[in-house]
């Protein structure tokens, strides 16, 4: 797209949603493996079946809530996506591990910012991932919150994490049409990240869509 913001839109089910996505000008897709709550979730066949199909230049995120090196090695094998998204804590050590088998993959590395200690947290992961994506989960809950809450967060505190960094940093978490222009000129976040938002009865919606990048121009 020839917006400088970044746009990717999470939850994919199906090859035509990651079409209609692309058609509307998202530069990445989302693509959920098994999570313990949270939408969007589509059997790793069918993520490696949509992956096949997304054009060059598209990136493709997988959502793995796997936490070590083994297992997120053995899930990107399954998809091959461009991008790993770490939606739950890894040891540090294991950041290691997985780019000594995957040099060729990008990790985005999710921080749900439930207070102001999100702030260290993404400030000593971030120089061993590519990416921090900011979100609105709860990973300390009995079942854990890892994506697709629907809701914000403190947008000041995650305009600080960005303040503090020297990476790129995505904002996900209650982003719509009707808010995205105050999240960005709050955030000022390298790319955006939705899910519900442009979504109805948990299909994704062309209208929505086209009211998001109606929106983004202005």
């Amino acid at each position: 797209m020839s917006n400088l913001l970044r746009v990717k839109i999470c939850c994919i089910s199906s090859v035509a949603e990651a079409k209609l996505a692309i058609n509307a000008g998202v530069d990445a897709i989302g693509l959920v493996g098994p999570m313990p709550s949270g939408p969007g979730i589509i059997d790793d066949r069918l993520i490696a079946e949509i992956v096949q199909e997304i054009p060059p230049g598209i990136e493709t995120f997988l959502l793995t809530s796997e936490t070590s090196a083994e297992n997120i090695i053995a899930h990107h094998r399954k998809v091959n996506t461009s991008v790993i998204q770490l939606v739950d804590r890894i040891e540090l050590s294991e950041y290691k591990r997985i780019r000594d088998h995957l040099n060729q993959v990008q990790l985005v590395q999710v921080i749900h910012v439930t207070g102001s200690e999100a702030i260290r947290e993404a400030q000593k992961i971030s120089s061993y991932v590519d990416t921090i994506l900011l979100d609105s989960g709860n990973p300390g809950l009995a079942v854990k919150e890892l994506g697709g809450t629907g809701r914000t967060h403190n947008w000041k505190i995650s305009r600080q994490i960005i303040d503090s960094l020297d990476i790129p940093v995505y904002l996900a978490g209650g982003l719509k049409p009707e808010n995205i222009q105050e999240a960005i000129r709050a955030v000022k976040p390298f790319g955006v990240d939705l899910c519900s938002g442009v979504r109805t009865n948990n299909r994704l919606d062309s209208e929505k869509l086209l009211k998001f990048f109606s929106n983004l121009k202005q």
